[in-house]
């Protein structure tokens, strides 16, 4: 899991990549849907897509002639996994720093 997951973190790494990725959480798209949505041009669109989809983290559908690309979760559920030990240490700080904030303002 440890190698695919940092395959994640690279693709994502990238804000253009990110930003197609938040367009296919609200729903399936086609290259001209995110090319329109994102003001990029259609190479690199297309370019983001293919990156997406080796990672695993978008799917294709041919319908006629367009590319209807969908988001694929389970490699953000592997990123998402690695991170809760993370997630819970920071949660465990920001609690924390509440009480002691809490403490100061005689509450």
């Amino acid at each position: 899991m440890a190698a695919m997951t940092a395959d994640v973190f690279a693709v994502i790494g990238d804000p253009s990549r990110r930003r197609i990725l938040d367009q296919l959480r609200e729903g399936d798209r086609s290259v001209g849907q995110l090319v329109d949505a994102l003001s990029m041009s259609q190479p690199a669109v297309s370019k983001h897509l293919r990156v997406l989809r080796e990672a695993g983290l978008a799917s294709v559908t041919p319908v006629a002639q367009h590319r209807i690309y969908r988001l694929t979760g389970e490699p953000l559920r592997s990123a998402d996994a690695w991170l809760a030990p993370y997630r819970a240490m920071w949660s465990g700080h920001l609690d924390a720093l509440g009480r002691h904030l809490d403490s100061r303002a005689g509450r």
